[in-house]
């Protein structure tokens, strides 16, 4: 990468707000300027470098750069009969490669399959000495600097401009099926905790105003054994997959209510907290992903009042969508954590070109 035109736009730019001391906002699709702190600066545009470097479907390892769009990464995959298995979500048709892991999202099959962390096998980043540096590999038993290109996933782009990632994939599952049963949220996640620590094939579940959803996936014998076990109504294979891309994307029907209640003053919190923690003793709509360890929590309610429920419960609360992100996008961070994230950011950008305030307002 270290010739190409494309490449040494964003070098040459990265050189020139060092030397004018500016900041630059990191922007691809934009899709995802909503979350965190609102972003600042002069927008680098990563949509310049683009493209699949490298792809072995028969070492399920794929090479793209930053600016690639999702959806063209998901059709390559998809020709093989492989995908990404944490489904990250789509914002809008504008969705990047680079996006994806420095905003971190995963979707519904987290619990099940891992984080967005845990399929990065290396990454090129450009850090803010317009330097571009290398870390972990193509291959799944190449470790050196596995933890760094990790580190990237969630730094929503204060530590450097990811410029390409090597991503494991997997083959699509053989299998796959959709049950709901009529339940309320104690049972439900009773449940879900239930099965979850039982051999089922549970990939992922969903519980929303009365209705737990679950998907399952992996070898037909096994999937067909678990529809038997666990009953319920299986929901037509179309209308599933519109269910999980909707809950995937944030188009269904608990989202779009959600946002027009934003419109209004309220708030959507994404609340981690560990799965078996008891129903949050707060007012406001919820929908339960991840087995029970996301709670999505659309309510007019103060901050302090949600990040203590989340506290109590173990977890903590980001202020995911808004209009007013007086109260912090992410939970405060405790001084050991936040020494570690400011010694990062030092590291990497010391002059703080990249995203001021993203993160954190000081950061």
């Amino acid at each position: 990468m270290t010739h190409d035109p494309a490449l040494q736009i964003l070098v040459d730019k990265v050189e020139a707000a060092r030397a004018a001391g500016a900041q630059l906002r990191i922007r691809g699709g934009g899709t995802k300027d909503f979350y965190g702190e609102p972003p600042q600066g002069e927008i680098l545009d990563t949509t310049v470098l683009e493209g699949i470097s490298s792809y072995e479907p028969t070492e399920l390892v794929v090479t793209a750069r930053c600016g690639t769009s999702l959806a063209t990464l998901e059709a390559a995959l998809a020709e093989k009969n492989q995908y990404l298995p944490f489904e990250p979500p789509h914002f809008g048709p504008g969705s990047t490669v680079g996006g994806m892991v420095a905003a971190g999202l995963s979707g519904p099959p987290r619990a099940a399959v891992g984080a967005v962390r845990d399929y990065v096998l290396g990454a090129t980043l450009l850090n803010g000495r317009a330097e571009v540096l290398s870390f972990g590999g193509q291959v799944m038993k190449n470790v050196a600097g596995y933890d760094v290109s990790r580190l990237l996933a969630g730094s929503l782009g204060t530590l450097g401009v990811i410029l390409e990632v090597s991503l494991k994939v997997l083959p699509l599952a053989p299998a796959t099926a959709t049950v709901r049963f009529e339940l309320a949220q104690i049972s439900a996640m009773q449940k879900i905790n239930e099965w979850t620590g039982l051999p089922l094939p549970i990939n992922a579940s969903a519980w929303w105003d009365g209705m737990l959803v679950v998907r399952l996936r992996g070898a037909l014998a096994a999937v067909q054994s678990a529809l038997a076990a666990l009953g319920g109504d299986v929901i037509e294979p179309t209308q599933a997959i519109t269910f999980w891309r909707g809950l995937r994307n944030q188009t269904d029907e608990y989202f779009e209510k959600a946002r027009a209640a934003v419109e209004h003053g309220g708030a959507l919190w994404r609340l981690s907290v560990p799965p078996t923690a008891p129903p949050l003793a707060v007012s406001g709509e919820q929908l339960i992903e991840w087995g029970g360890a996301q709670r999505w929590l659309c309510t007019a309610l103060p901050a302090a009042l949600v990040r203590d429920a989340a506290t109590l419960a173990g977890g903590h609360a980001t202020l995911f969508m808004s209009n007013d992100k007086s109260a912090g996008a992410f939970a405060p961070l405790r001084t050991p954590l936040d020494r570690i994230h400011r010694e990062l950011k030092k590291s990497f950008d010391p002059q703080g070109v990249f995203n001021p305030g993203r993160l954190y307002p000081d950061l």
